[in-house]
């Protein structure tokens, strides 16, 4: 068995954290209804992909803008909430991998009943 990384546990954490901070902290009402679906970390932990998928398709860049935006707030309540020394910069991705599942399900259900 491989050992566990510690950039998988930030991963978690930040996973959790970030979320946590967007559903309750972050005051910007273009954000719209979202999950975050995953946060890659960079081996050095210097910088992170937070992957998030936006639910109403006409929200998603006003959603992704206001990530943007609120992305050094977020840091900030991190910092607060984490003991590392340090946290990384914030890159919100659009994760549109639930949307692609939802559609080939659609697709072999066609298919199935065709």
């Amino acid at each position: 068995m491989l050992p566990y990384k510690r950039s998988d546990r930030v991963s978690h954490n930040l996973q959790r954290e970030v979320s946590d901070i967007i559903m309750n902290r972050v005051k910007d009402p273009r954000l719209g209804f979202l999950t975050v679906t995953g946060v890659a970390v960079a081996r050095d932990i210097k910088a992170a992909k937070v992957f998030v998928s936006v639910y109403r398709e006409e929200e998603r860049q006003e959603t992704m803008d206001a990530l943007e935006a609120a992305s050094p707030f977020i840091r900030r309540e991190l910092r607060k909430r984490l003991h590392m020394k340090i946290i990384p910069e914030l890159t919100f991705i659009n994760d549109t991998s639930p949307e692609y599942a939802d559609r080939i399900g659609r697709l072999l259900k066609d298919i199935g009943e065709g």
